[in-house]
């Protein structure tokens, strides 16, 4: 009988922390960009990724500089598509550039930060 041994890694990022200007602003945001709603108050909301990842965001009294990268990026299946369908969303994101692992380009959420937004490079191993 074949094994059916999972042949993912065995961790995953877990929850991922990003300090905002207005909580509801940033997770209608987040839900814009596909994230799925967990859970959401005033001082607190938590959106779900591909892969369980959790985006907690949280109130800053700090003022957040426009272009600040933030504090994680995204990867995306198809990145020319992805950016379009942003755009149809009016999220204004950048033009595509390519570095040496990635295409990318940019969007900004509510609080002003940059949020990178990646082509994938995930292996043909189980993820």
């Amino acid at each position: 009988m074949e094994s059916t041994a999972d042949k993912r890694p065995p961790v995953w990022i877990g929850h991922v922390f990003m300090p905002v200007v207005d909580v509801k602003a940033s997770a209608a945001f987040m839900r814009k960009l596909g994230m799925r709603e967990i859970f959401e108050a005033e001082d607190i909301a938590i959106l779900e990724l591909r892969g369980g990842t959790h985006l907690l965001l949280r109130p800053t009294p700090d003022h957040i500089a426009p272009d600040t990268v933030a504090p994680f990026d995204l990867m995306v299946d198809d990145l020319e598509s992805s950016r379009e369908w942003f755009e149809s969303l009016e999220l204004t994101p950048s033009v595509i550039k390519e570095d040496s692992f990635h295409q990318s380009f940019t969007i900004r959420d509510p609080s002003g930060y940059a949020i990178i937004v990646n082509s994938s490079h995930v292996s043909n191993n189980p993820v």
